[in-house]
């Protein structure tokens, strides 16, 4: 047996080492008993990602990428062609593709996309040795590999996805090493929820996907389709995971709704192994359809959308349902056309008319739309629908359980139906209840009208059921996955309150937010205090259980502010407490009508602060430069608990969901970032959504629920 040893810097990606481990890995594979041994080490002084030994047929230790995979090719003659010579100058190419800056790859990149314009592989007809070391290059390569799945480069994502999906060992080596570099995370609680469901084969290996369409911001319930995926492929199995766009609506989709969907996926702790498109395989699907028609599945129908829906509620065959199979074939050409014509037919699956199960009458699977397409412009004119692209791309792309939420629970039979229609193999599906709040919406559709309509700021919008909503309010990603990782994969619906969902939330906050104060200026109230020493600063403790959350400054002075609320409930001579200072007299109070307007305060340091009944936040005016601050309360967007189907969700619209206070906050409060979560001393906990800066605006802090109040 073969040694194959790779050593690499601590925190380096192993997958710069790829090729070698490519091409080990294939003999592995092709044979029932190994002949490569691979051992991965670390060692913290040598360069990421070198190559440092390699041995094989010739018993010395080949150093470096080229080397390695001469070396083996020794090692393993088959993998060499007839055009030695093509091939060794491909293996020298491999360091080409190796840079982490674009500018440096932009070139070789470029160059192999022209190269392989009409090629399917690097030299000859057959797979050797160069393209499994250049796309292992590229794969282990996050800046190659991103431009390469821009899709951009036409020729060379055909060949890197062909060559991933003719040599499926290839992506698992590269996840292997990958899972040998880090640790796995401890297993999330799960108290309340089981995961042991019926889930069969899973010895056989699992394989899950995520399937979000380009065409909104993920929100909550997608949060919960996706950990879950997440879950069960990489912590209670042992699989893999497919992040796959179902990208077959050009009408609706956006880039920018793809890059926040990935983006929202790693600040959730989510890896997919794998990423996908739908329209990766346009063809394919195509091809389907054609079967479809030959097979007499499938028919060509002009049918309006009104009268069609009408036939299906209702039971009635479609006129066009009976046509030959020549003429469906001319009206989807007719379509593929995007002719004035062609615009008018679909394709639907020839299933029944009048089966019980409304799914499963005759729905459509093609459409002709005449809009570009953001990866492949103009070259389709006809699109796939979800309906029908799912069970293929399910088990083409060798996903074995599809789990999703159980909306989808009547169109398991439709599912089916297109794998055994095209003799695909079949997938196990599991059904989990999405999740559902009271008062939210969760339809896409609802929600893009609200955007549209400016009744909200934008899809991070802190009303927002979205993950970039509840972010934005306050949501730390932990108790987010706390969260929804309880819920489980229970099929059991239910409406959600909010209450659990943040004061989950603050478990998580509350002993790591710094404690500051804010006094609304609103009928704020100035008060002198008698034996004040002169004005000084002090290091006070931001948080008095978590030292390790640093500290701040805490002025004192005879000149302080305190809040309309606390001292209209003041007597005369009463003993309170100022808050991390000490007790006072209230020795005088001045009003206009029921207004406090001036104080009068006799420090008292002596008194005990556990007898007080009254315990006020206050802010010197002097030792430090009180901050501007806004609070902003937010409230549901619906009057209604739950919507039902005849509700029109616009007349339950609240009015009101937004309020605002002007308050001075603290010295230390300039110093905040965007994205910090704190806690204003007896308010409630706030996230800074604008910090202060020096053009006189105030900082803007949103109120982050915690699970008292229905918020």
């Amino acid at each position: 047996m073969a040694t194959f040893k790779l050593l690499c810097a601590s925190g380096a990606n192993p997958a710069t080492v790829l090729p070698a481990t490519l091409i080990a890995t294939s003999v592995n594979e092709a044979r029932p008993n190994p002949v490569v041994e691979i051992v991965y080490e670390t060692v913290p002084t040598l360069p990421s990602g070198d190559v440092v030994e390699f041995t094989g047929a010739s018993g010395q230790p080949a150093v470096g990428i080229e080397a390695v995979v001469k070396e083996l090719r020794v090692t393993f003659p088959f993998l060499t062609g007839k055009d030695k010579a093509k091939e060794e100058l491909w293996l020298s190419r491999i360091n080409e593709y190796t840079p982490l800056d674009f500018k440096a790859l932009e070139a070789p990149l470029q160059r192999l996309d022209s190269y392989l314009v009409l090629r399917s592989f690097l030299v000859g007809y057959t797979l050797s040795a160069p393209d499994i070391a250049i796309w292992g290059a590229i794969r282990g390569n996050r800046v190659a590999v991103a431009a390469v799945r821009k899709g951009t480069l036409i020729h060379l994502t055909r060949w890197f996805r062909f060559l991933e999906e003719l040599c499926s060992w290839t992506a698992a080596a590269v996840d292997d090493i990958n899972a040998a570099a880090k640790a796995k995370k401890a297993a999330r609680s799960k108290a309340g929820a089981s995961y042991d469901i019926a889930l069969l084969n899973t010895d056989k290996g699992v394989m899950t996907r995520f399937p979000p369409e380009p065409s909104g911001y993920l929100h909550i319930g997608h949060a919960k389709a996706a950990l879950l995926n997440d879950y069960f492929a990489h912590e209670k199995y042992n699989g893999t995971m497919l992040l796959r766009f179902d990208d077959t609506n050009p009408s609706k989709e956006k880039e920018e709704y793809h890059d926040a969907i990935l983006e929202d996926l790693a600040l959730m702790g989510i890896k997919p192994d794998k990423v996908s498109y739908s329209s990766d395989y346009f063809q394919l699907l195509h091809d389907y359809c054609i079967q479809m028609i030959k097979d007499g599945n499938a028919y060509a129908d002009d049918t309006d959308k009104e009268t069609m829906a009408h036939e299906r509620m209702h039971g009635i065959p479609s006129k066009r349902r009976d046509a030959s199979v020549e003429d469906n074939l001319k009206h989807f050409e007719e379509m593929k056309s995007g002719s004035e014509e062609g615009q008018k037919w679909c394709i639907r699956a020839k299933i029944s008319p009048d089966d019980k199960n409304k799914a499963m009458r005759d729905p459509v699977i093609y459409r002709c739309q005449q809009i570009p397409h953001p990866r492949t412009g103009t070259t389709w004119k006809v699109y796939p629908t979800y309906d029908f692209t799912c069970p293929i791309l399910d088990s083409v792309e060798g996903i074995s359980h599809a789990l999703r939420t159980i909306e989808y629970r009547d169109r398991n039979p439709q599912y089916e139906w297109m794998l055994n229609a095209l003799k695909l193999r079949n997938v196990q599906i599991w059904d989990f209840a999405r999740m559902n709040f009271v008062r939210t919406l969760l339809s896409k559709r609802k929600l893009t009208k609200l955007v549209d309509s400016g009744a909200v700021w934008g899809w991070d919008d802190p009303r927002f059921p979205t993950i970039r909503g509840i972010r934005r309010r306050g949501m730390t990603i932990p108790a987010l996955r706390e969260f929804i990782l309880k819920q489980g994969p229970s099929r059991n619906i239910i409406n959600l309150d909010w209450t659990i969902f943040w004061s989950t939330n603050k478990k998580h906050i509350d002993p790591v937010s710094a404690r500051h104060t804010a006094i609304l200026k609103e009928g704020l109230v100035k008060a002198t205090v008698k034996g004040a020493p002169a004005p000084y600063v002090e290091d006070r403790p931001k948080h008095n259980k978590n030292p390790e959350v640093g500290t701040k400054k805490v002025a004192f002075s005879d000149s302080i502010i305190l809040e309309q609320e606390d001292a209209k409930s003041f007597k005369q001579d009463e003993e309170i407490t100022l808050m991390a200072w000490g007790n006072a007299y209230v020795r005088k109070i001045e009003k206009s009508g029921d207004v406090v307007t001036h104080l009068e305060l006799e420090l008292h340091l002596e008194g005990d602060v556990k007898k007080t009944d009254k315990k006020v936040t206050w802010l010197s005016t002097e030792a430090q430069q009180l901050v501007p601050v806004e609070l902003v309360g937010f409230d549901h967007l619906l009057t209604k608990d739950s919507l039902q189907e005849e509700d029109n969700f616009e007349d339950f619209l609240n009015p009101k969901t937004e309020w605002r206070e002007d308050a001075l906050a603290d010295g230390n409060v300039a110093s905040l970032k965007q994205g910090e979560i704190i806690q204003f001393e007896r308010k409630t906990y706030y996230r800074c959504d604008r910090p202060f800066a020096d053009d006189g605006k105030p900082a803007v802090f949103f109120e982050i629920p915690t699970g008292k109040t229905a918020k």
